[in-house]
């Protein structure tokens, strides 16, 4: 028979999918394949929370493809010695994979069609996980985009989208199918079971992320320029793990909204996303290193015990703690949260923004090397854009302003919920903590550190950069 191998990786869907698009069209037989290899991707292995949304995912993803005649077959890395096995035992003379941008990835990639194409074989890989390939977008004098809102011009500027592919109805299947590993090898989900939160707040698989789509476009795309900054409420597409594995796509997401005429806040949501795999791929260095090379003369300071509290959520400020707690129960928090948790490590801790991505890594169901490195190096000032670098969150503010009432908190931070709204951001007088029945130190901590006090170290450790000759903006 006519075989091909079908590598699937984080494109976890049967619709929109070029590269099994392109096997069912070419080929009379064909064997989906999905390689456990953590190895590979060493420092950026999937951390906690990436492995139980992939559990889950591949659990969805096997019953679609049996829905469809057809199998997933699951094996353990080494990647290319694996591919070139199963080619070996179904006969393949094609293997066909997504492309994905990460810098182990590509070099990955180019060694798996060295090896298959030296073999004789076919080896391709189809640009099924971003609307416009990293390469293709570039300024005037063909260089890469260091400025979001000049990357968008240009990007709006390419041609349309190609339509989404439409799901198979059936898959070709080989005569003999080869071993399967059952997922529960893989050794994904965590020994000791701590994701009943994440249990109760997804549903992973394409089924899900289509439901969750049709959720946002129902209820909330209308609103979202007024709701997307407001934790306390259901604003956002909450689409990003779905995004990331690849159980929908991106041009899946763009046609679906495009038509809509209140959805161009949300589309340069995506835009930001392409921007994120832009830089990836033309600053390989990024996940690990500031893009802006002045930042190495930063004076970070690693404090343990500073960390360990703000990964707790015990930092005495609420609306960061509350964004904390809510991560550590569902894998996920809201972005605006994001920026004032992961600026209020970096500037009122000056602890490295690396560890805050690692954290974020290992604790995020979302969690994307290139989204990843571009939030962490934005709110630390040392990325891309043009954001002002000395800009520092002011936690209390940010709560009163985008949690007016305090419902994130309460929900987040049940010990609080007796406190008045006008108290529930910001240290209370010792009566209402008292009615409130909240002891500081004891049932919620106190400050770690002065807004002011730390708001004032950073701008001095930033204005260090500049006097000794950087400049985070230039």
């Amino acid at each position: 028979m006519n075989h091909a191998l079908v590598w699937f990786r984080l494109d976890l869907r049967v619709a929109d999918n070029p590269a099994l698009a392109q096997a069912v069209a070419a080929h009379d037989a064909v064997t989906p394949v999905f390689i456990w290899a953590p190895e590979e991707e060493t420092p950026w292995a999937p951390g906690g929370a990436s492995r139980w949304w992939l559990h889950q995912s591949l659990r969805a993803f096997q019953a679609d493809l049996a829905a469809r005649n057809s199998r997933l077959i699951l094996r353990r890395g080494p990647t290319a010695d694996v591919l070139m096995t199963l080619a070996a035992e179904t006969g393949a003379r094609a293997v066909y994979w997504n492309r994905r941008y990460e810098p182990a990835m590509i070099a990955r990639d180019r060694e798996i069609q060295r090896r298959f194409r030296e073999a004789g074989l076919a080896a391709e890989g189809f640009p099924g996980n971003l609307l416009y390939e990293p390469g293709t977008v570039a300024n005037r004098e063909g260089k890469p985009f260091r400025v979001f809102t000049a990357f968008w011009r240009a990007w709006r500027s390419m041609p349309a989208p190609a339509l989404s592919l439409d799901a198979p109805t059936r898959l070709p299947s080989p005569e003999r199918w080869p071993d399967s590993l059952p997922l529960a090898d893989l050794a994904l989900e965590p020994k000791i079971d701590w994701a009943a939160g994440l249990r109760e707040t997804w549903q992973p698989g394409e089924a899900g992320a289509l439901q969750q789509l049709n959720a946002f476009l129902r209820d909330h795309v209308d609103a979202y320029t007024a709701e997307r900054d407001r934790p306390d409420h259901e604003g956002t597409s909450r689409l990003s793990p779905h995004l990331h594995f690849g159980e929908i796509s991106a041009r899946q997401v763009w046609h679906a909204l495009s038509p809509h005429p209140n959805a161009e806040p949300y589309l340069r949501q995506i835009a930001w996303r392409e921007f994120a795999y832009h830089l990836l791929f033309h600053f390989p260095q990024t996940p690990n290193e500031a893009l802006r090379p002045e930042f190495r003369r930063f004076p970070w300071q690693l404090d343990p015990r500073m960390l360990h509290a703000w990964t707790r959520g015990r930092t005495g400020y609420p609306f960061v703690d509350a964004g904390m707690r809510e991560l550590w129960r569902t894998g996920w928090m809201h972005n605006r949260v994001r920026m004032v948790t992961a600026s209020f490590l970096v500037k009122h801790l000056l602890i490295p923004w690396q560890e805050g991505a690692r954290w974020f890594w290992d604790t995020l169901v979302d969690a994307d090397l290139a989204n990843n490195t571009l939030g962490w190096q934005w709110c630390a000032g040392c990325g891309a854009d043009a954001a002002p670098y000395f800009r520092i969150f002011n936690p209390v503010l940010q709560g009163e302003k985008f949690d007016p009432a305090g419902a994130y908190v309460r929900r987040w931070i049940p010990e609080l919920a007796r406190l008045p709204d006008a108290w529930i951001h910001k240290p209370a007088p010792r009566e209402v903590l008292a009615a409130a029945g909240v002891e500081l130190g004891r049932t919620y901590p106190a400050q770690v550190v002065d807004h002011q006090a730390a708001r004032e170290r950073a701008l001095a450790a930033l204005a260090g950069i500049v006097k000794s000759g950087g400049h985070p903006i230039a």
